[in-house]
């Protein structure tokens, strides 16, 4: 018992919100999605995904310079945002202020989280707006390569929950106009959220790959196999990682970087998603 003591304590340490590279970051957590509605002039592309600040929970001012080094670092083609980026309103200017340093080429677009929505809503609002990060409440933008194109859609899955989150709009009707469009490509759909619950609403079988947060990891497991929390109706199965909905569409759940509740986390990482797009090119057999 005495060696196993330190064994566990040491590995507790390894899996808080500080990592020896990036203060913040415990690991970067690389994934390759292919795709035959990939258009080619996006083979290669690098997205980076950041979710559920928290600040200042565990994730304060060391741990946020620390992350937009990290982006600057990893220098991806876009920055998109999962939402909860506050634990008071005195912290948005400096959480977007910083995260307006990562400068990613083709911008950064966030969704707000359950947090944002009950408070400091049209602050974050002004803010974003002000640092030029585009905020998607049930609405969609494109990134353009020339003549091809992908689709950010940021839905929101808040809509009559809180009176500071918008109605519900027509975003997923937008883009099924556009995946049926005959005279040109169906454009590759990526659906940006805050909890990964939404991947299975019937609209979101739309997209052809869903970013989220909201679970932490369970931000207290049993060695990383078990979360007697994870924030999700279902459980386990959206805890952490790259899963599949039931209408097949992957969906990368991220860890987050800060807490909620209680400024712990125990074998639940905090990270950064890199995703890189590849185009699948469908046989002719």
């Amino acid at each position: 018992m005495k060696r196993i003591l330190p064994l566990v304590l040491t590995a507790a340490l390894l899996t808080s919100c500080t990592s020896m590279r990036y203060a913040g970051v415990s690991r970067l957590r690389d994934y390759d999605i292919g795709s035959t509605s990939l258009p080619e002039a996006f083979d290669g592309y690098r997205i980076a995904f950041a979710s559920d600040f928290h600040l200042e929970s565990k994730f304060k001012e060391r741990q946020l310079r620390g992350t937009v080094k990290a982006l600057q670092t990893l220098a991806p083609d876009m920055l998109l945002l999962g939402g909860d980026y506050q634990e008071g309103c005195e912290y948005v200017e400096q959480l977007f202020n910083e995260l307006s340093k990562a400068t990613p080429p083709d911008g950064i677009y966030a969704v707000m989280g359950n947090n944002d929505y009950e408070r400091c809503t049209q602050l974050i609002r002004s803010t974003m707006k002000q640092h030029h990060i585009h905020l998607l409440e049930d609405s969609t933008a494109s990134i353009h390569r020339g003549a091809d194109s992908i689709v950010i859609w940021g839905a929101n899955p808040y809509a009559g929950r809180y009176p500071t989150a918008p109605k519900k709009r027509s975003s997923e009707r937008e883009i099924k106009n556009q995946k049926s469009e005959i005279k040109a490509p169906a454009p590759f759909v990526i659906l940006l959220t805050h909890t990964p619950d939404y991947v299975e609403q019937p609209e979101a079988a739309i997209a052809d790959l869903t970013l989220a947060g909201h679970t932490h990891g369970g931000q207290v497991t049993i060695f990383g196999l078990y979360a007697p929390i994870t924030a999700s109706q279902y459980g386990m199965r959206y805890r952490s990682g790259l899963k599949r909905s039931r209408h097949g569409t992957p969906i990368i759940i991220s860890n987050g970087l800060g807490t909620s509740r209680h400024p712990i986390r125990l074998f639940a990482p905090t990270d950064i998603v890199i995703v890189t797009l590849h185009r699948i090119t469908e046989s002719k057999d």
